[in-house]
């Protein structure tokens, strides 16, 4: 039986113990608008033994249920753990090998190796959380036609990158590469994700257009070469009497070597020399993050990137992953986009439409061009396990697992312990610097930095909808119209025919005064906007909440987040970097002013024309949770006068551009800069942007912060701090070790989010005729349950189907009928069928969860005849 790519991933996710559900990812957060994190991947129970037989799963023996943690009495704040060591491990084989014995207790890595996952569901010791977030793509380096060295780059031209997905067999490197466990990816939407189901027509059309096809790929490719200048002789290019070689960049710790080998063959085959550069996350961050992309130390990188939270709304991926809007690294800052392109991502990013059917529109003609622009080509998704000792658990997230979960520090333990330690190992350790604002990345950075930071609102590790972590609630107004909805109590939502900007919000920033600009002095006219949102901080905030180092947390903090929100992007600030301006224009089109309304409790507004589809998600909390990593002003203030002295640069970029360290608060050179700036900061007492933030931090708060730090420093080596329940200890970056410590001044009970244990994923199953004939109904049914029973019609929003005809074209979509609990009805009527031709038609049946925000599938193949 030939099974669609829908039925292949459902089968890879039963080798983990799971039919595919609904979950719902952040570019890294900027300024006020919080999205779902994408962080690169080096940037991955219940049990199944199983084997797998020519790509079809064979199940050989019965699930074993993990038991549900046991709640437990404890009076306790923060973590369960004393200690955690985090250590480096590449080999994912080995790693198991260790949990077995005991000397690791997680592998917070998501694995895809089905060898691997093989030896973990046969293990009395072991178990795993499955997750959808993990992907693989393909970074081209896009400047050019030449480098600065004069060697041709053949991706700078948009049709030659469009011709690399002819080029590469996706199915194949699903199937064969990662051995089932995994689907072929064509678009930048997660295939198991609420958007890519809304978008299934024109996802399938692409998909369908951009099949492997290698002879078509070689005609465009020789096309666009010649006229570029380049000659192909006794099969090979050249071009000025060199032969072209491609140097493709490839990582080794996983199934990217064998892409990236598999890629580098395709490429030599249709004329094209290589240089096969092989590299660890640590050996290649350096030249594919950091190096000046005219410079030409890569051409194609094997690259990987994990979802971190699950998505609810996924038309950010435009801007962050195809423009200068993305992160501020020199490859992004080079991306050079068709205007209606860049334009459509800008306005998804900023939620510039009024229905969901001008969004669903726009993002239509989103992937159309982001296909054609192909400055990145994604290959697969990956269905990964975590490995894991079977007597820890840990909130996991469906897409992010452990490594991206937020909720990790505060609910990793062992099943009825508290305290003790945990060791924790993960392919590469500190593969880049830490600092808040534009420091690393990389997922095995961001996990420990997660570990050591807290957010205002947190995310649903089974929804994606954000839970309050440190507000007490918030209210937000939209403008009527618009398609906004709300699951929970905390925060209020309510529609108003206009919502105004009041005179005194802040709605921009001199940085030569050093004062905000006002939204009166700012607009020559009556500002209204899409969205407000209010945000009330708990009472005790400032007496609950202390940073690492013993300084109480204060609005100073706060104000320090506002001001750096702008300041770094303004031309005339001492501190100005460029690749901060994309993604502030793209902020500032739909950001119209923020209020203070009151400092204690802490009180905030902030109007804008920017939106989620979820009022939880659309609250603007402006926590001082930036970038990369939470930051206490006056750390920060260190490093911001060292980056105005030139001593170092907090983005990758600016320090490429200046020729200086890129800032790293934990370790290496930028420490001693930080030191000399501690002293001078401490005998002046002073105070950062002093003309506004002087309103709200005191010379006596200046000399305790920086007395505090200066002990911090001595003690610890280093100066990150946060307000999370785990701090750093100390970080060995030459050794590979991390070790992070139980922060005793943590407000939160131990038990707060105890409640995730286990994410109804639905199990979909469909049947009907194999036969059709044409111009005559026919009914299908699908099964909807969960663990055998059935899931309940009030917790599924949506169950539609979809028909291709033998073409491989869209012949029909629309909803499933509810019969019973647990059972649906499809009716293709006699109109339907008759349009369809003699020949063999799949239908799938998407089903959408209220509890988990990643859509279940199953699909079923009928032939049709006369």
């Amino acid at each position: 039986m030939v099974k669609s790519r829908w039925t292949t991933l459902l089968a890879v996710l039963v080798v983990m113990g799971v039919i595919l559900s609904a979950c719902g990812q952040p570019i890294p957060a900027v300024i006020e608008k919080e999205v779902t994190k994408v962080v690169e991947k080096e940037v991955v129970v219940e049990k199944e033994v199983t084997v797998v037989v020519e790509k079809e799963v064979v199940v050989e023996k019965e699930v074993v249920v993990e038991k549900p943690v046991t709640p437990i009495e404890v009076e306790r704040t923060g973590a369960w753990l004393d200690t955690v060591v985090v250590i480096e491990e590449p080999s994912a084989d080995a790693a198991v090998r260790r949990m077995e014995v005991g000397e690791i207790d997680v592998y917070a890595y998501q694995v895809s190796n089905p060898a691997v996952a093989s030896k973990v569901a046969a293990s009395e010791a072991l178990e795993a959380y499955r997750s959808f977030g993990s992907y693989n793509e393909l970074t081209f380096n896009t400047v050019g036609p030449e480098f600065a060295d004069g060697r041709l780059n053949p991706f700078a031209v948009p049709a030659i990158r469009e011709a690399m997905n002819w080029l590469v067999d996706r199915e194949y490197i699903a199937e064969e590469i990662l051995g089932g466990m995994g689907v072929a990816r064509w678009l930048p939407f997660n295939v198991a994700s609420n958007d890519y189901a809304l978008m299934a027509d024109v996802a399938r059309k692409l998909e369908f257009q951009y099949a492997y096809d290698k002879e078509k790929a070689a005609a465009v490719i020789t096309a666009e070469m010649e006229k570029l200048g380049a000659i192909l002789t006794d099969g090979k290019w050249t071009y000025k009497g060199e032969p072209v070689n491609l140097i493709v960049l490839i990582r080794t710790e996983d199934e990217r070597r064998d892409i990236g080998d598999y890629v580098a063959n395709q490429i030599e085959d249709i004329g094209f020399t290589t240089t096969r550069d092989y590299k660890t996350s640590a050996e290649a961050s350096p030249i594919w993050i950091r190096s000046d992309p005219a410079e030409g130390k890569f051409h194609v990188y094997t690259g990987g990137w994990i979802t971190t939270v699950v998505p609810r709304n996924l038309a950010g991926n435009f801007a962050f992953f195809y423009t200068d809007m993305g992160l501020p690294y020199p490859l992004w800052q080079a991306y050079e986009n068709d205007p209606e392109f860049y334009d459509l991502a800008q306005r998804l990013d900023t939620s510039d439409y009024t229905t969901l059917e001008e969004r669903k529109t726009m993002m239509a003609r989103a992937l159309e061009l982001a296909m054609i622009d192909s400055n990145r080509i994604f290959l697969a998704d990956r269905a990964s396990i975590t490995p894991r000792r079977a007597n820890v658990t840990v909130a996991a997230d469906l897409y992010g697992a452990v490594s991206g979960a937020w909720l990790w520090p505060l609910t990793i333990r062992r099943v009825g312990e508290v305290g003790g330690s945990m060791t924790i190992a993960m392919p590469s350790i500190l593969p880049e610097p830490w600092n808040p604002l534009n420091g690393s990345n990389w997922i095995y950075d961001m996990m420990l930095i997660r570990g050591t930071g807290e957010v205002a609102t947190v995310p649903d590790p089974y929804t994606g909808l954000e839970l309050p972590q440190r507000i007490e609630r918030a209210e937000v107004v939209i403008k009527e119209g618009l398609p906004v909805g709300k699951t929970h109590d905390w925060v209020d939502l309510t529609f108003a025919p206009e919502i105004v900007v009041p005179d005194d919000a802040w709605a921009d920033w001199d940085p030569v005064a050093g004062k905000f600009i006002t939204a009166g002095e700012k607009y020559t006219q009556t500002m209204t906007v899409n969205r407000k949102s209010t945000v009330y901080y708990p009472q005790d905030l400032y007496d609950t909440v202390t940073w690492h180092d013993g300084s109480a947390f204060s609005v100073g903090d706060v104000v320090m987040a506002m001001i750096l929100t702008f300041d770094r992007a303004k031309e005339e600030s001492p501190v100005y970097d460029a690749a901060q301006v994309p993604a502030f224009e793209s902020f500032m089109s739909a950001f119209r002013g923020v209020r203070i309304v009151s400092t204690d409790p802490l009180v905030i507004e902030t109007y804008s024309d920017a939106y989620e589809l979820d009022a939880e998600n659309s609250v603007s909390t402006w926590w001082p949770y930036y970038a990369q990593g939470q930051g206490a002003w006056h750390a920060l203030a260190l490093g911001l006068l060292a980056e105005e002295k030139g001593e170092f640069a907090f983005s990758a970029a600016k320090a490429k551009e200046k020729d200086t360290e890129w800032a790293s608060y934990i370790a290496g050179p930028s420490i001693a800069i930080l030191d000399g700036k501690l002293t001078e900061a401490t005998e002046a007492a002073y105070i950062p942007y002093a003309a506004t933030m002087g309103e709200y931090v005191t010379a006596d708060e200046a000399a305790a912060r920086y007395a505090n730090l200066g002990e911090w420093r001595r003690t610890r080596g280093h100066f990150w701090v946060g307000t999370g329940p785990l701090y750093l200890e100390r970080a060995f970056p030459v050794e590979g070790t991390v070790l992070l410590r139980r922060n005793l001044a943590y407000p939160d009970d131990a038990t707060k989010w105890e409640r995730f244990g286990e994410a109804a994923i639905a199990e979909v199953e469909v049947d009907g005729p194999q036969r059709v004939t044409i111009g005559s109904k026919a009914t299908f049914e699908v099964y909807v349950d969960f663990k055998g029973e059935p899931y309940p019609p009030a917790d599924i929003s949506e169950v539609k189907y979809l028909v291709f005809d033998s073409a491989g074209e869209l012949a029909s979509v629309g909803p499933a009928t509810l019969v019973e609990d647990g059972l649906y009805e499809i009716v293709l009527d006699e109109a339907m069928t008759a349009q369809l031709e003699a020949g063999s038609n799949r239908l799938e049946a998407v089903v959408v969860s209220k509890l988990v925000a990643v859509p279940s599938f199953d699909a079923i193949q009928f032939v049709t005849a006369q």
